[in-house]
């Protein structure tokens, strides 16, 4: 029976070893830290939907009134946009192309360097658009602490503007992290990718925020 069994396994070399596919630990933890995040955010918008509940509509009118529609509108799309920069950034680091293949202006031979710093500038624009709607709405008298729902807007909109602010630092690291190595490799592209993860949530969360304090008020 023993060698019967011997015989067996010999003629079946395959199947003494079983390949298992694991997935990749570090996209896995980012996966996990956002969703702690998602949990964050979740709180915010309680709350914001708490104060709009308690507050007197009228007030609340009064102040949503002040808000800069068409502006924001802008500094959204820009936002967006810059997904789909930041994900032909994730392509280009997995074919392992990290720089540019032709003149500046063919982006369409752009590599990894290219579309990341290109994603920066728009999330820069972005940052920098908050803090202009911030100056203008303090112009108007709205502050952290005029009303319940200065609170409110500036809390939601403020800790979001600073995971874009975050993403933005990452973004040089991934950049950095690239330039350094002396091969453009499996490492780099993976923390362009998890780095990718991170931008798309931010701007996911951004998009609930846009739709519920300036397009529902």
């Amino acid at each position: 029976m023993a060698v019967v069994s011997t015989a067996t396994a010999a003629a079946n070399p395959t199947h003494q070893h079983v390949t298992v596919n694991r997935p990749n630990p570090v996209s896995v933890g980012t996966i996990v830290w956002l969703a702690s995040e998602l949990m964050f955010f979740a709180a915010l918008f309680a709350m914001y939907f708490t104060v709009r509940q308690t507050m007197p509509a009228e007030e609340w009118a009064l102040q949503a009134d002040k808000l800069n529609i068409t502006f924001s509108t802008i500094n959204t799309i820009v936002l967006v946009l810059s997904s789909f920069t930041c994900q032909w950034a994730v392509f280009k680091a997995e074919q392992f192309k990290p720089s540019r293949s032709g003149k500046l202006y063919q982006f369409w031979t752009w590599g990894m360097h290219e579309w990341l710093t290109m994603t920066y500038v728009m999330g820069a624009f972005f940052i920098g658009g908050q803090i202009f709607e911030y100056a203008e709405l303090v112009g108007h008298g709205l502050t952290i602490s005029s009303s319940a729902y200065g609170s409110v807007f500036y809390l939601t909109t403020g800790f979001h503007g600073l995971h874009v602010l975050g993403g933005l630092i990452a973004f040089l690291f991934v950049l950095g992290r690239s330039f350094a190595a002396k091969r453009f490799g499996h490492h780099e592209a993976t923390t362009t990718i998890v780095t990718s993860y991170y931008w798309h949530f931010v701007d996911v969360v951004w998009i609930a925020l846009f739709a519920v304090i300036y397009l529902l008020q």
